[in-house]
């Protein structure tokens, strides 16, 4: 390249950087411009942060000032003097109350009872107690106790423990009440529907003994497990119990019983829930922060795939209930049979505050593996059971009784029935109209109904297996 050449690209190049020197400057200036634009964004986020936490931090102030001004008002000028200790438990107290009806404060008395709540060992009269409607109301009687004994019924609503109302009482204070020395005397007064007025018991305390777990063979290769509480044997004691029921024979099908179960220990909703399926998720719980999410798991090795399930459910099972019915019917390894659960799918915690004080605090919500919120809809059954008293079916079919060839006189004997099967028959007439009678799964109509409904399992299982009859031409 010749010198004038090489003058003449010198030129070009210079002439084109000057050229892009303006694009160059306008293109820092739009980019500056976007990084001050960014950073004063910034800016105004914190000052907004700011502002927000000093707004929530004098609020919280103007709050402190006026508990402090009503507390000290009330020292001063209140007719009797009363005790700083009462002022503060009552504010912590009504503080608790704004709150949902699991939560509460716990004074050193009801902490007390409470550390008894899953032993399985207490003083008292054998009730199972809920909130309805802000009215403490029965759930379920617990059997051969004082209350089963007096003839206390699910549904009744407690108005008054010895005379004192049960209005504005949470459930830790109510309990409380209840239980306490052993032989001491209770008298509730009770609310029963269609009773015109309000009913008197009078119990004596006793040392109750929750027997978690009850067994029985069924009629055909069937088998019933009943499980009352979730204490802290009872995934172990439920395994026990189908192991027991399977030492003569195997077992063709099982009923497994959570109704008027009220709930317990979340890690034994998981161990009994393992007793059936040892794979997936069987229960998860949610916060305040959704990403704080902690999930259950079955435990594997456990788990009896094999076993035809049954499971019956009603209005008074709650809580553990309803995680171990949901993980089944979401996991498609048992029929979900019986009534609409509780509803309870909240999670508590205790937290001990020291010098015999305590706080029960909800922390959380249940939810089915599938995502389903187990509160306030509770766990919906597959197939709907109607709950009928057994004495009243007795005689209802009693009178529907129509006239046969073994009502005649001198009929002849059929060798294949015995005088004991009349008997059986017999069983709920012979029972006396006003007392308790003692739980007999064999007369129990919803556990007739799954026995039923498991036959017909194996029955449609059989049909399929059948070879087809029909010939080819």
């Amino acid at each position: 390249m010749t010198l004038r050449a090489r003058s003449m690209v010198s030129r070009i190049a210079l002439v084109t950087c000057l050229l892009a020197l303006p694009a160059f400057g306008a293109a820092k200036k739009r980019e500056s411009s976007k990084s001050e634009d960014a950073k004063t964004e910034q800016k105004d986020d914190k000052r907004e942060e700011k502002v927000a936490k000093k707004d929530l931090s004098r609020e919280k102030y103007e709050n402190i000032e006026l508990f402090q001004k009503i507390y000290q008002f009330i020292q001063t000028n209140y007719v009797d003097e009363v005790g700083d200790k009462q002022l503060i438990e009552g504010a912590i107290k009504g503080m608790m109350e704004t709150l949902d009806p699991h939560s509460a404060f716990l004074t050193a008395d009801i902490y007390r009872e409470m550390k008894t709540d899953t032993s399985g060992r207490f003083g008292g009269l054998g009730i199972e107690i809920g909130m309805k409607n802000d009215a403490i109301v029965v759930v379920t009687p617990m059997e051969d106790t004082p209350a089963w004994r007096a003839g206390v019924k699910p549904g009744d609503r407690i108005l008054k423990i010895n005379g004192e109302s049960t209005k504005g009482l949470t459930l830790v204070e109510a309990v409380s009440k209840m239980r306490g020395k052993k032989g001491a005397h209770v008298t509730l007064t009770l609310g029963r529907e269609g009773a015109e007025k309000p009913l008197e018991v009078k119990l004596n305390r006793e040392t109750i003994k929750i027997q978690s777990v009850k067994s029985d063979e069924l009629p055909d290769g069937y088998g019933y497990v009943r499980l009352a509480s979730f204490n802290e044997d009872a995934g172990h004691d439920v395994r026990k119990a189908i192991e027991k029921l399977e030492s003569k024979n195997k077992l063709k099908g099982l009923v497994f019983d959570l109704r008027m179960n009220p709930g317990g220990l979340l890690d034994q909703a998981v161990d009994v829930a393992s007793a059936f399926i040892d794979d997936g998720v069987v229960v998860s719980t949610i916060g305040r922060d959704p990403s704080q999410k902690e999930v259950r798991y079955a435990k594997k090795g456990w788990a009896r795939k094999d076993l035809p399930v049954a499971v019956l459910v009603n209005s008074g099972s709650a809580s553990a209930s309803e995680i171990v019915a949901g993980a089944l019917q979401d996991s498609h390894r048992a029929i979900i049979m019986g009534q609409p659960t509780f509803g309870k799918g909240s999670v508590q915690t205790v937290v001990d505050l020291g010098n015999d004080l305590g706080m029960k605090l909800t922390i959380a919500r249940y939810y089915t593996p599938s995502g389903r919120s187990i509160q306030e809809k509770g766990i919906q059954p597959d197939i709907l059971l109607d709950d009928y008293d057994p004495k009243v079916l007795a005689k209802a079919r009693k009178r529907r009784e129509t006239f046969r060839e073994r009502d005649l006189r001198r009929h002849l004997k059929n060798p294949a029935i015995s005088d004991s099967d009349d008997d059986e028959n017999q069983s709920a007439e012979a029972l006396k109209p006003d007392e308790p009678s003692r739980f007999n799964p064999k007369e129990d109509e919803q556990v007739k109904q799954a026995v039923n409904y498991l036959k017909s399992f194996e029955l449609f299982k059989k049909v399929g297996q059948a070879p087809s009859q029909n010939g080819s031409g």
